[in-house]
């Protein structure tokens, strides 16, 4: 839930733009269909936010006693007799085995698919999704900003999952992805490359973590929503410089035309608030997103389920990581600006021991999966959270996003 300056003040939208399949496999669509779907692809839907959860301590007592399957779902060839297939069987058993896939995924939170050849090349991931009856929708970000594809060319439908040799010592916290009013239903993660050292992928139930927090602060949460700083603008330290008589008419000038910059350009609305960053105590303005829910109930299932980035957002959190992997690389102007944090939906600040529950509990759940070429992690971005490893070498992981898929109940 991260956006750059550039795009919220200076740039307009980028505009999707057919794209043309340099290579493809025999068993795929032919270029014209896939351009026709880059030009058709929609924004990522609207949250479900559902109803306001009015008694999150018996409800939590009660998704206790729930049974649940694995997490996450294992699926090899072993499991299908695909041991030596060609791509062409595997793309016909995804085909036929769709429904199974989906159910997997919205029953079980996330399914890794791994040792298929099909996944291996971006044109054989986009044919896995479709035939399992996937419907892919732009980035949550397209509105604000433009995340990189993977293979560079605007309209891609396959975006990069933060592989920048800048970003390498930067633990990726669990999170759900969305950004302001929008999240998408699904994703899948797949890797085409693994980077040599670590970069695994990371994933947490989000039920799991709901049932394991303190009550009182699952009710906390629940009762007062939760609010993000989603970005910092840090370059207003000549105010301070400014006579008094000077620097209060400069701010006050300088905060309103941000603010209504970055409303023209979002479809959410965003306050600015004068602040001082944790990092090196400097002048900003901090840019916080409307309240909102922090636990949701399922919209397929209707499993309480926990749906708070925290663990991405927080800065206190994320200064405590970088004892461990060391400062953030804060090396352009974008990444100076994509410093988040989070409080409650008042405003209020979260206690040192309610950020340490929250970062223990969401911890004890991560899931460290070691992706190889071909690899899919196919996910519910609602009871699902995801993250990153830190890594060393070369790293090569895509994602696609999903509207929804055949058969969801509440589109």
């Amino acid at each position: 839930m991260k956006f750059t300056t550039a795009a919220l003040i200076l740039s307009s939208a980028t505009a999707f733009t057919p794209i043309h399949q340099q290579q493809k496999l025999a068993f795929h669509n032919t270029a014209v269909a896939l351009n026709a779907v880059a030009i058709e692809t929609p924004l990522a839907p609207l949250t479900k936010w559902g109803e306001k959860i009015s008694d999150a301590i018996t409800l939590q007592k009660s998704a206790k006693t729930a049974k649940k399957g694995s997490f996450p779902v294992l699926f090899t060839p072993e499991n299908a007799n695909l041991v030596n297939a060609s791509t062409e069987e595997e793309l016909n058993y995804f085909k036929e085995n769709a429904e199974f896939f989906r159910q997997s995924m919205v029953q079980d939170g996330a399914v890794h698919i791994k040792g298929f050849q099909l996944m291996k090349t971006q044109e054989g991931f986009q044919s896995f999704y479709e035939a399992i009856g996937m419907d892919p929708c732009l980035d949550p970000l397209h509105s604000v900003s433009a995340r990189p594809t993977i293979n560079g060319e605007k309209g891609s439908p396959v975006y990069e999952a933060v592989n920048k040799e800048s970003r390498k010592n930067f633990f990726i916290g669990m999170h759900n992805e969305f950004v302001g009013t929008r999240a998408p239903r699904a994703a899948a993660f797949v890797c085409f490359k693994a980077a040599e050292v670590g970069g695994e992928f990371l994933v947490a139930d989000g039920r799991k973590i709901f049932e394991e927090m303190d009550p009182k602060l699952i009710e906390k949460v629940a009762s007062k929503g939760i609010r993000y700083s989603v970005m910092e603008l840090p370059f207003f330290g000549f105010l301070d410089d400014l006579p008094e008589a000077l620097e209060k008419p400069a701010a006050g000038l300088i905060q309103g035309l941000a603010e209504f910059a970055i409303n023209a350009k979002v479809d959410f609305d965003v306050k600015l608030l004068w602040g001082k960053s944790d990092y090196d105590q400097s002048r900003i303005l901090q840019a916080r997103a409307p309240s909102q829910a922090g636990v949701l109930l399922h919209p397929e299932t209707g499993e309480p389920h926990w749906f708070c980035n925290v663990h991405s957002h927080s800065s206190k959190l994320r200064k405590k990581r970088e004892e461990m992997y060391g400062a953030e690389r804060f090396e352009d102007g974008a990444s100076q600006i994509n410093k988040s944090d989070m409080f409650f939906g008042d405003d209020s600040d979260l206690s040192e021991e309610e950020l340490e529950e929250m970062d223990r509990v969401i911890t004890n759940n991560i899931k460290y999966i070691k992706m190889s070429e071909g690899d899919v992690v196919l996910l519910d971005n609602y009871k699902t959270m995801h993250g990153r490893n830190v890594f060393d070498g070369t790293r090569k992981h895509g994602v696609a996003w999903f509207q929804g898929w055949e058969g969801m109940r509440s589109p």
